[in-house]
């Protein structure tokens, strides 16, 4: 259900997006933007900019940043610009991690959430989704409700907005993910924009994917798709892990200044006209 808008209806308007790969827009492959991905950050500075002209949009995600690198990378980038809308989601790479103190992560969580809602900005906030990627992660399970409960507490006393993406039930559906298992497809990252924007109350005609019933797999069906997702992308997982590297280490954000958001071509015209100026937009 749509809610009343929260944004202003006129004066600055500038979105800033922090976090990781659930922001960044890892899974939503697009060549034609930077980093090779969309993601639904662009596509909600999009309908931004269609509903209300002028919005500027920065996008200081990163894949496999931590909170720590969060705070220490893109807190201050964002003070900076001034925001007056910010998304965060940041601390599931933590989750994954095994020494992760999650008292001590959801303290830095709430002073980060505090600097950002002390701009004055509308600040827009997310639960993790319960993702079934394998029975070996099932232990985490206890860690996504303690992060969970925590963030709609956070949510609350600082008056943000609240994606309750723990509760999305259309991302039970396998097809809302990308072939790792842990990233949004194009369609799971066009669905989750469209949340936000009704979170919002921004106008928009994003619709859920009209699919029939997911087919069920055969054995050897199944072990196929096992057998390529450890070879594609648990064993390098692994290997990263055990060299100490991430696939963020060498990129820098998508969206690094505010850039005006086009009402027509979108995000996809801009990357068009800023080719061949630069190495970077």
């Amino acid at each position: 259900m749509v809610r009343e808008p929260l944004l202003p209806e006129s004066g600055r308007r500038v979105f800033v997006a922090l976090g990781d790969s659930f922001t960044e827009g890892v899974g939503d492959r697009d060549e034609r933007l930077p980093n090779g991905v969309r993601g639904w950050a662009d596509r909600v500075a999009e309908k931004l900019a269609k509903a209300q002209p002028g919005w500027r949009y920065a996008n200081l995600a990163i894949r496999s940043k931590r909170l720590r690198h969060v705070i220490g990378e893109q807190l201050e980038p964002a003070l900076a610009i001034r925001p007056t809308l910010v998304t965060l989601y940041a601390g599931g790479n933590d989750i994954l991690d095994i020494k992760t103190d999650m008292a001590a992560l959801m303290a830095d969580y709430e002073k980060l959430v505090a600097q950002l809602a002390g701009t004055g900005a509308t600040l827009v906030l997310f639960t993790g989704f319960d993702v079934k990627v394998s029975a070996l992660l099932e232990p985490l399970k206890k860690r996504n409700t303690i992060y969970n409960d925590r963030v709609r507490a956070i949510a609350e006393k600082y008056g943000a907005v609240l994606v309750d993406y723990w509760c999305l039930d259309a991302f039970h559906d396998r097809r809302m993910w990308d072939s790792d298992r842990l990233h949004m497809s194009k369609a799971g990252h066009k669905y989750l924009a469209g949340q936000v924007l009704d979170q919002l109350g921004v106008p928009h005609k994003i619709r859920p994917k009209d699919w029939e019933p997911p087919a069920r797999l055969s054995l050897r069906e199944w072990e196929r798709h096992q057998r390529r997702w450890v070879h594609d992308w648990v064993l390098p997982l692994f290997e990263r892990k055990l060299r100490g590297i991430t696939l963020g280490d060498t990129l820098t954000p998508r969206w690094p200044e505010p850039v005006k958001v086009p009402r027509k071509g979108g995000l996809k015209k801009l990357a068009r006209e800023h080719a061949g100026r630069g190495p970077t937009l």
